[in-house]
């Protein structure tokens, strides 16, 4: 007899081993899954699984045999948490697996806006080296990382992995959290601080009702002109039409986005139409190196175990 059935919704979003959890169970997986969908595909399910199909509380009100959600990501904005503790469902999530891989990323963002990577490559491309009457040119600045302000908005373990990186690469870090942080070379810094003395700005928090749009026109107009922006947390922390405008503007110097509000984007987005060589937008794949999806997709199956055997990890909710 199969003691729990297990769905997992959008299993093409994790590209690795999926190991079986280690006890007697029904497995069921499906490619992806439409919201609509959701609540027929977990008919009987006392486990989902679910990476960016969001379970909300109309969908869960039709689930009376869900025990569990396991979410294979760590951001949890897509479940109604509040109705699954109404609902005795326990939540839990992934953290603590791109600790490598979503680090490396932003700082490969800013190595490449701070040294205009872009704008040196299109020219390259466009022959202006070539025609050039010097060994080099000089068209856009380049600025060190070495003595630069780095502003961390949140510091948990990835915003902590940034910190060292930045430390390596000799800049002063500056952190605003709710709750100071106690350590060797972090400076606490009111918001207003931050905005204003950041020379990259890091954006490493959830997205909730109090984080929505905390970066928009005001905020940037706070920023240095010659600040960067980077955001591998959640698209939903910066207005993106007020973004696209202080770039155009020269309100600040550049951005790095690996999130947007809605994804995948509609055409029309604002910033997939910005073509600048001051902004980057990657394909919200900061958190996807072969190792850390590995790691990401064992923490999932522990977390199953964890609850079946009575003692549940991860639990957001």
């Amino acid at each position: 007899m199969n003691d729990h059935n297990i769905v997992f919704l959008d299993r093409e979003s994790l590209i690795a081993n999926v190991r079986r959890p280690g006890f007697s169970h029904s497995w069921t997986e499906f490619a992806a899954t439409a919201a609509g969908d959701a609540a027929s595909r977990l008919a009987g399910a006392s486990i989902a699984i679910t990476n960016k199909v969001p379970l909300r509380a109309d969908t869960l009100a039709r689930l009376p045999d869900l025990k569990m959600i396991a979410v294979a990501a760590t951001g949890t904005d897509i479940i109604d948490l509040a109705a699954c503790r109404e609902r005795g469902i326990v939540v839990s999530n992934i953290r603590n697996y791109a600790y490598a891989t979503l680090p490396e990323h932003v700082f490969a963002m800013i190595l490449a806006l701070r040294r205009n990577l872009l704008a040196y490559r299109a020219d390259v491309q466009a022959g202006k080296w070539q025609k050039s009457d010097k060994f080099c040119l000089f068209d856009h600045p380049i600025a060190d990382l070495a003595g630069s302000k780095l502003g961390l908005l949140g510091y948990g373990a990835l915003g902590q992995a940034v910190a060292r990186l930045g430390r390596a690469f000799g800049m002063d870090i500056l952190v605003h959290k709710r709750t100071p942080v106690e350590e060797d070379g972090v400076r606490n810094v009111s918001w207003d601080e931050l905005l204003e003395s950041s020379d990259v700005l890091s954006l490493h928090a959830p997205l909730n009702d109090q984080t929505r749009n905390c970066i928009a026109a005001p905020e940037l107009k706070r920023m240095k002109r010659s600040a960067l922006l980077i955001n591998t947390a959640r698209g939903g922390l910066v207005d993106e039409a007020a973004l696209a405008r202080a770039l155009t503007t020269g309100v600040i110097a550049g951005a790095g986005f690996d999130v947007l509000v809605k994804e995948p984007p509609p055409e029309d987005n604002v910033l997939l139409n910005l073509h600048l060589p001051n902004f980057i937008l990657t394909p919200h794949i900061a958190w996807a190196s072969t190792q850390a999806m590995q790691i990401l997709a064992d923490q999932l199956i522990d977390n199953i175990e964890a609850f079946v055997a009575g003692k549940p990890a991860n639990v957001v909710a």
